[in-house]
């Protein structure tokens, strides 16, 4: 193969949730993508339990979050600190819960659109060699049976875990620390139904976690204060048990036990998450600790603002640079979310004296904690995060867009901004002047609010394919609206 020919526009290495949802976007956009699983099997284990609101709103704008609600249950508050209660029921979406499903689930819908979108899934496929030039990227690809080969495309995305092959190719550091250690993680099932869906609990003897699969079996995750142990020594299911009772303040009684393990969660994040034409996501580009259920999100929600840049780019719609908005707009989110995972772990475990007079207090206090237990839910359900906007730019710009109702101009036409989005374009959302956008039909739908006298009357809204508005004016020239599409869907 000579470095001019392209097996693909995208290789994709991983094929968890993040790397499926960034290849299906890529081949629904009518792109050829490759997915590189170093796996050869699906595999049965799961790590995240938790689909949060702005994940589902994400799935739904493709369709899927209908198919994966029916998977698990939807939990609408969850308990944390004694009688401090993280409640979503009254989160501003469609979705006010989180969703308890295992992975495999999310990761099942995801790859069965990938695929049938077009993406090529290669399973038992190892990343061994990564080179890229000013054209594209080269990477050398091993199989199960030891045979080597090339594959090229325009551009790579590492979205292949914290053990990251093309993060480690790259030379990319991965800096941080160990947050908490000595994990104990076990698939049980249970003699007594807990009474929330979710139970977490933290104490003097440590921290617990038990999420049900929907079949019978619970995931139990438990960190034992005084027993801190190397991962290789095995989890005995009576410590575990003990620990579930102390935290929790009942005996569930844990009966059978069908897998367990022992793991250390670390905190890190790349610098940077683009080096020339590779771009990392996921847990690829960062990783914290497991409180609040925000990983598997967070990296689904990576995909989501990388696949529709990659898609202008590569039909040259858009600059190179376009691709750089990544890494200002998800790095910070990704920091965040480390600092806030990490806070929640250190006030489960601390030990010393100020800490645990600190997780009492918040317990003790919980019925007065309201504006920042909503602003808490906002932050771990993914909807209170927004990208930056240039400096006078409309107060909309840079942030998430609800799903707005529409006017239906057409049989099975789009009542909402998530089916319109579905469509994998941009929206532009106005009372009038809608025909300015025909010259660019083939990059954005045009709708308007079903209420033409609400809060959009005199504004036009042009949303992102990724459902954050791009563009926002009141009552706009047509010479300003043309301007406003040409820079963010190319010149028509």
């Amino acid at each position: 193969m000579s470095e001019t020919e392209f097996t693909a526009d995208v290789l994709v290495v991983g094929a968890g949730p993040t790397g499926l949802l960034l290849a299906g976007d890529l081949a629904a956009a009518g792109l050829r993508v490759t997915v590189l699983e170093k796996r050869a099997e699906e595999s049965g284990l799961t790590r995240a339990f938790a689909v949060h609101a702005r994940t589902l709103e994400l799935l739904d704008a493709r369709g899927l979050a209908d198919e994966l609600i029916a998977t698990g249950r939807p939990v609408p508050s969850m308990r944390v600190f004694g009688r401090l209660r993280v409640d979503f029921a009254g989160l501003p979406t469609r979705f006010p819960f989180v969703l308890v499903t295992p992975q495999y689930n999310t990761e099942r819908v995801l790859r069965e659109r990938a695929v049938k979108a077009g993406a090529e899934l290669r399973r038992g496929t190892e990343v061994t060699g990564l080179r890229q030039d000013a054209a594209g990227v080269t990477l050398t690809a091993r199989t199960a049976d030891g045979t080597e080969r090339s594959l090229r495309a325009r551009y790579a995305v590492g979205a292949d875990g914290v053990h990251s092959s093309v993060r480690d190719l790259l030379g990319v550091p991965f800096p941080g620390e160990a947050a908490v250690r000595s994990v104990m993680l076990a698939d049980v099932r249970l003699e007594r139904e807990p009474e929330e869906p979710l139970t977490a609990g933290a104490g003097e003897a440590g921290f617990a976690f038990l999420a049900p699969f929907g079949d019978g079996w619970y995931r139990v995750i438990g960190w034992s204060r005084e027993h801190q142990v190397p991962d290789s020594e095995p989890v005995v299911p009576g410590e575990l048990a003990d620990l579930l009772r102390e935290v929790t303040g009942r005996d569930l009684g844990l009966g059978e036990v069908r897998w367990t393990s022992r793991f250390h969660s670390d905190e890190r994040q790349a610098p940077g998450y683009r080096s020339g034409r590779v771009l990392l996501a996921g847990d690829a580009a960062h990783c914290h600790s497991p409180a609040g259920g925000q990983g598997m999100n967070t990296g689904l929600q990576d995909a989501a603002n990388l696949s529709w840049k990659l898609a202008s780019v590569l039909r040259g719609w858009s600059p190179d640079a376009l691709l750089d908005t990544y890494q200002t707009e998800r790095h910070p989110v990704g920091r965040a979310v480390l600092r806030s995972s990490g806070a929640l772990v250190r006030l489960a475990q601390g030990r010393h004296a100020p800490t645990r007079v600190l997780r009492s207090a918040i317990g003790a206090a919980a019925d007065h904690l309201g504006p920042l237990a909503e602003l808490g839910a906002k932050q771990v359900s993914g909807l209170g995060y927004a990208y930056p906007a240039e400096k006078g730019a409309h107060p909309l710009v840079g942030r998430r867009v609800p799903d707005l109702r529409l006017a239906v101009d057409a049989p099975g036409g789009p009542a909402r901004l998530h089916e319109a989005l579905r469509s994998g374009k941009a929206v532009l959302v106005s009372n009038d002047e809608l025909s300015v956008a025909d010259s660019w039909a083939e990059r954005v739908v045009t709708a308007a609010p079903a209420d033409p006298h609400g809060k959009l009357r005199d504004t036009v809204l042009l949303v992102r394919p990724d459902g954050h508005a791009a563009w926002a004016c009141a009552d706009p020239t047509r010479g300003e609206l043309r301007a406003a599409l040409s820079h963010w869907l190319g010149r028509p």
